[in-house]
Formats: structure tokens, C-alpha cells, sequence
């Protein structure tokens, strides 16, 4: 490996950004149009948002790629300084905070919705007159499992398939933080099977969710239409799942480099920041244990 410079690297003109753009508008358009063909009460409406979502996800991939392996080829260059290094520790502080804010919005929306929408239909407080016009059958508890329309749905308990889940994403954050020691101790062979370890947690943790959301449909009739609990339920876990597969890439990517032998000289913030990015999602999906499951 080369040795570090102590200049300030300035990389040349990429692409990535903007292909990582064209990428994201995909995936918003395709995920929009395939939430609401899957919604829509017109059978084969058109819609190419399934296609358009795939093609998203796959540019993406491809794109995180070869941005990453770009990245790599300088930091194993030695074009990478501690000025360098200072600036992507600041870049992915603020880009974790700016995951916290965007979760935050989702836990803003559950709490107004729980704790002043559904009182008010209620007939509680100023929604007395409110409770009388809309929906004076409404019954103000949550989760709402009733729809306007008389449809009836089923709340996911906390205690099944979530908790395992939640034991699974604990067990993760365990085996991550012996990798994590692992590697500051140069062990080589221990941060190999800890962080395997985890990958296969986290892969777990997917499948698990997946047969969750299987479950849902069809025992709980729990689906996007169910209101505003259903509609909530699969924004905040869906959204949380995705990042759960962005940062399982994330490992995986930092595990084949541990195999390179890359990281094992101190310079390892990359396998740091997916450690970081790993218990910012394990921490996230807490709250949504506590505040969507449990409460």
C-alpha cells in the first residue's frame, strides 16, 4: 500500500453524482407508480412503475459500485491525507443526521396522527363537531383498525416475528463491535468471523422482515390501504428495511476489503463508517419496536 499524503487530494470530475441522480429520480418515479398501481382499484392500468423501480435499484447498485471502487483505488493510493480523513468523518456525521431527520419525519407524522388526529375523530377536545360529521362511529384508540368503510384489520403484535427481529439486530450490533475491536487489534481472522457473522444477521434479519410483511397481507389484512396505521406501518419499517440492505452492501463490501487485507494498517475509517451506518439502523429500528410494535 502506498504511503499517505499529507497534501489535500482533490479528485478529478466524476460521474457519479449525477449518474447517483438519474439513479434516485428512477427509483422516486418507479416507487411512487408502483405503490399506487398496487393500490389501485383498476386492474392493469399501465403502469411501468414495478419496471421503472427495478431499473432504478439495479442502476443504483451499479453505480454505488463503481463509485466505491473508485474511492478505493485513492485511499489504497495513499491520495488520501488526514485532512481527507477528517472530511469524510464530518460528511458521514451529517449525512447520518440527516438519516435521524428523515426517520424523524415519519415519527413526527405516527405521533400527531396517534395523539391529536385519532382524539379529535374521537370526539375529544375541539373535535366534537369534527367526530359528528366524518365518523361519529369512530372510536378513539390506537391502532385504527377499522376503516371508514367498515373494513376491519389486524395490528401487528410486538412479540412474534419483531421481537426476533429485534434480538437479531441486537446479536448484530454485538458481533459488529467484536469485529470492530478485532480490527483495532489487527486480528485479523477475528474481525473475518465477526463480521460474517453479522452479514448473516442481517441477511436473516431481511428474510424475516420479508415473511413479515407476507403475514400481514394475507393472515392480518394489514396493507397500505389500512388507513393511516396500515400506511404508516409499511413506510416506517419498509424505509428501515432498505436501509437495513443498503448497509448490509455496506459490510459486504468492507468484509471482501478485510479479505484484501485492506484496513488492517489503520487506515479503516470506511470500515468505520459502515459500522457507524449499522448501529444508526439498529438504533432506528428500536424506536419503531418501541413506537410502532409495542406501544
Amino acid at each position: 500500500m502506498s504511503e499517505k499524503t499529507t497534501s489535500y487530494y482533490v479528485p478529478d470530475s466524476s460521474p457519479w453524482p449525477l449518474l447517483g441522480s438519474v439513479g434516485l429520480f428512477l427509483i422516486a418515479i418507479g416507487g411512487g407508480n408502483y405503490i399506487q398501481q398496487s393500490t389501485s382499484k383498476v386492474a392493469n392500468d399501465g403502469s411501468m412503475g414495478g419496471i421503472i423501480l427495478a431499473i432504478g435499484v439495479l442502476w443504483m447498485i451499479g453505480v454505488m459500485f463503481m463509485w466505491w471502487r473508485d474511492t478505493i483505488k485513492e485511499s489504497i493510493g495513499g491520495l488520501h491525507s488526514d485532512q481527507m480523513d477528517r472530511s469524510y468523518r464530518q460528511g458521514m456525521l451529517w449525512f447520518i443526521f440527516s438519516e435521524v431527520m428523515f426517520f424523524g419525519a415519519f415519527f413526527g407524522a405516527m405521533f400527531y396522527a396517534r395523539w391529536l388526529i385519532v382524539p379529535w375523530l374521537g370526539g375529544e377536545g375541539i373535535g366534537a363537531m369534527t367526530h359528528e360529521l366524518l365518523w361519529p362511529d369512530f372510536q378513539a384508540m390506537w391502532p385504527v383498525t377499522t376503516a371508514p368503510d367498515g373494513r376491519t384489520t389486524q395490528a401487528m403484535g410486538a412479540w412474534g416475528l419483531p421481537m426476533i427481529n429485534t434480538a437479531i439486530l441486537l446479536t448484530s450490533s454485538v458481533t459488529l463491535s467484536i469485529a470492530h475491536h478485532a480490527l483495532i487489534a489487527g486480528d485479523r481472522a477475528k474481525v473475518l468471523w465477526a463480521q460474517g457473522a453479522t452479514i448473516i444477521l442481517a441477511l436473516i434479519f431481511t428474510g424475516v422482515q420479508a415473511y413479515e410483511y407476507v403475514h400481514a397481507y394475507r393472515d392480518l389484512g394489514l396493507t397500505l390501504e389500512s388507513g393511516i396505521y396500515g400506511s404508516l406501518f409499511f413506510l416506517m419499517t419498509g424505509f428501515h428495511g432498505i436501509h437495513v440492505v443498503i448497509g448490509s452492501l455496506f459490510l459486504i463490501v468492507t468484509f471482501f476489503r478485510v479479505l484484501k487485507r485492506h484496513h488492517m494498517d489503520g487506515n479503516n475509517f470506511a470500515w468505520e463508517a459502515a459500522a457507524w451506518y449499522w448501529h444508526f439502523v439498529d438504533v432506528v429500528w428500536l424506536f419503531l419496536f418501541i413506537t410502532v410494535y409495542w406501544l
